[in-house]
């Protein structure tokens, strides 16, 4: 009853009740600090208290956070952490949050501090405290005006980047007073943590619910939402911050001293790792630089002032080095996300005027991958938030950003060095195809210096990476974004003739992976190094040969088609083309030879793809990692379609529900997808230019074949309600409004 009301218990009753179960003094102390803190009352008074309780409660309060970092977080109780709960539930939180406007703008840096510290340790130890002080607009609002003042700043963004944690709703950046002139205002080390911060402002929220990333769902969530999203307005807020992401820029590509000692550094990094695996004790020496640097005069608002702060000459190579990466994994995460946004056209022309690629190939030996790396140990997994030290998170947020930046943009040919892209423009004269307009267009005083580019360098780590480590998963992703889009012929030859290739069937056919992630990953890279290239195809059989070796190889494939179907795709647009082009000798020979064209040409394998691709998803359970399934079975279908055979493959559809028992299932089955389909890609605001460029079928082929496949006309050979029988015919119900 008396929960936040200390005022409400008499101070004789409070000291007696103090004395039986040790409370410490916490709520007499509280009692007089909410008499003294009201806007009209001397405020002195409170001040003078703070002061001099100040020492013992923020032990008692850090004692206990501290213990519930180290034991794993457990579940907040009155016994574990018996000053933190006496603290809140006598309404310390209540008083240290509230009147901010009048108190905390009148007390000294170091009370502030203290405040701040208290409130931080009870949201880490007391349930629901974050969440009472997130639900509080003005107070989060009003914290990031204390970041403007460099002493209170540490404090300050790490309450704040608890808050944001356990916010329902994304905080606006254009409710913060002066965001422009704030941010104007941070040094480069309290930028880099106030990426911290920007993550949780920037990024879309993870629904965490499997039924919610259908595409069924997604398209209705759009139909209800036109307007942007608070993430999509809060980039767009950043991005008009004067300088912010050519500051980003030179955070990212600042070098740091080279280690020494190379022989015991893996083990001097994972002893420090173990005392760095706390957010607080990081901050805390974070802290501690800032405030040797101010001790010293050195301070200095450019990006070197870190490294030139007198304590960080006292502490171990390893630990300067984990220092920046840590500031690194967050910059280049907030410059990776406002990569995949609506502006990305903006963000890219920014990223190749401020130099970022060039800057991190000049990183990437000395920082970003250096061979001692334990990468075999990496446990993977997708979500870029694991439990992974600095130096993995670090490998992977550079990789995901070399894939944002990639895929899809004329800007990708920067990750090459001007030898390199001279070595293209003679693949096309020597091949006697017009080089790329992209590669023509590229503005050779923005690529990277020195005898490699970055994608090289990363070929050259990807070879050499440990059977069972993920990162050949990002790896993999990032060298096929460079790929995608409309095939290259120069761009898969300067990859083959490095090995890429051969490297990818040894890590499929050999390797004994079985990381289905991974192997997704190498089927798509294959996929796209392959497409409607000869070369590629001839060197894939002289790689294997031998029936034993093909086997494995279809093996994987058909473990999982939604791993896999993209690399079917490719292989049954790749003899379409081949079989159009006989007058070549070349291609006759590769065709007659190669047993993986021989095991596609052959009908009943296509027709085997077709049933299993079809069959293993439907409307419900569409989502953006398997709707390709979807898109090669209508491949297989256009390419039936321009050679009249049509109606030959519903038929046989036909045939095998029949053989299976299941009349009209796989038929109906498809006639609703492909009505999902239409709503899906036609769409005004979808983008189809991806399914076009990737297959090189015109979107309008597309488009009339579906049309032609939905016909109501029963007397057509081309429709598939032609193909299903009356008795089991099911296309009036619209699975899209279920």
């Amino acid at each position: 009853f008396f929960k936040h009301k200390p005022t409400m218990l008499p101070g004789i009753l409070l000291e007696e009740r103090d004395r039986r179960v040790k409370w410490h003094g916490i709520p007499t102390m509280l009692q007089k600090l909410h008499d003294s803190s009201h806007p009209n009352s001397d405020l002195s008074h409170a001040h003078s208290l703070l002061k001099v309780n100040k020492k013992v409660l923020l032990s008692q309060l850090s004692m206990e956070a501290m213990s519930f970092v180290t034991e794993d977080r457990k579940t907040a109780q009155e016994s574990t952490f018996p000053n933190t709960y006496t603290f809140e539930l006598f309404g310390g939180v209540d008083v240290s949050s509230a009147q901010q406007g009048v108190i905390l703008t009148h007390m000294n840096d170091d009370l502030v501090k203290d405040c701040l510290s208290v409130l931080y340790n009870c949201c880490m130890c007391t349930e629901g405290v974050t969440r009472s002080l997130a639900a509080r607009d003005d107070f989060v609002l009003f914290l990031f005006t204390l970041m403007n003042n460099k002493k209170t700043f540490l404090q300050t963004a790490t309450l704040i980047e608890d808050i944001l944690g356990a916010k329902k709703e994304m905080i606006q950046l254009e409710g913060i007073p002066n965001l422009s002139g704030l941010v104007q205002s941070f040094d480069q080390q309290q930028l880099a943590n106030f990426c911290r911060i920007l993550s949780v402002t920037i990024s879309e929220p993870d629904v965490g619910n499997d039924d919610k990333h259908t595409l069924l769902a997604k398209n209705a969530q759009q139909k209800k939402n036109n307007t942007p999203s608070r993430a999509e307005v809060n980039q767009v807020a950043l991005l008009n911050i004067p300088g912010f992401i050519e500051r980003l820029c030179k955070l990212a590509t600042r070098k740091v001293s080279e280690a020494t000692g190379a022989s015991s550094f893996l083990q001097e990094l994972e002893d420090w790792y173990t005392w760095l695996d706390n957010a607080l004790v990081l901050d805390a020496l974070m802290q501690m630089a800032s405030e040797e640097t101010e001790q010293s005069s050195t301070e200095s608002s450019d990006e070197s002032s870190l490294a030139t702060s007198p304590l960080r000459h006292h502490l171990p190579q390893s630990m300067k080095i984990v220092h920046e990466i840590m500031y690194k994994v967050e910059v280049l995460y907030v410059l990776c996300v406002l990569l995949m946004g609506r502006q990305r056209n903006q963000v890219h022309k920014m990223l190749a005027e401020f130099r970022l690629i060039p800057g991190l190939n000049n990183l990437f030996d000395k920082l970003i991958w250096r061979k001692y790396t334990a990468s075999n140990h990496v446990v993977h997994g997708q979500n870029e938030n694991c439990d992974c030290s600095p130096e993995i998170s670090f490998k992977i947020q550079f990789l995901r950003l070399l894939q944002s930046f990639s895929d899809h943009h004329e800007n990708k040919y920067l990750l090459l060095n001007s030898q390199e892209l001279n070595e293209l423009s003679a693949i096309s004269m020597k091949a006697n195809i017009p080089e790329v307009e992209a590669l023509v267009n590229t503005d050779r005083s923005l690529v990277c210096d020195g005898k490699k580019g970055l994608l090289t360098r990363l070929l050259t780590v990807m070879k050499r990476e440990p059977p069972d480590s993920s990162f050949r998963f990002w790896q993999a992703r990032a060298v096929e974004s460079f790929l995608r889009g409309a095939t290259s012929y120069a761009d898969q030859m300067f990859l083959l003739k490095r090995g890429l290739l051969e490297h990818i069937l040894f890590c499929i056919i050999d390797s004994g992976c079985t990381s289905r992630d991974v192997l997704q990953s190498y089927f798509d890279l294959l996929g796209e190094l392959m497409k409607f290239n000869i070369d590629a195809f001839n060197r894939f059989n002289k790689y294997v040969n031998t029936e034993e070796k093909f086997q494995t190889f279809l093996t994987q494939i058909n473990s999982s088609l939604v791993d896999s179907n993209m690399l079917v795709r490719c292989i049954v647009l790749s003899l379409d083309r081949f079989e159009n082009q006989t007058e070549d000798v070349k291609v006759v020979e590769v065709l007659s030879e190669c047993c993986l064209l021989s095991y596609m040409a052959r009908v009943e394998n296509r027709l085997t793809f077709l049933f299993r691709l079809v069959n293993i998803i439907n409307v419900q359970t569409l989502t953006q990692e398997n709707v390709s399934c979807l898109n090669t079975s209508l491949v297989i279908l256009m390419l039936a379609r321009r050679r009249s055979k049509l109606p030959f493959y519903l038929d046989a559809l036909r045939e095998k529900e029949y053989a299976e028992k299941y009349p009209g299932c796989l038929l109906n089955n498809f006639h609703n997808l492909l009505r999902f389909w239409q709503r899906h890609y036609l769409n005004k605001d979808k983008d189809s230019t991806c399914l076009e460029n990737s297959s090189c079928i015109p979107f309008s082929y597309w488009k009339e074949t579906v049309s032609v496949l939905l016909g109501v006309d029963r007397t057509s050979s081309s429709a598939i309600a032609s193909y299903i029988d009356e008795p089991y015919m099911d296309l009036d119900t619209d699975p899209l409004e279920e």
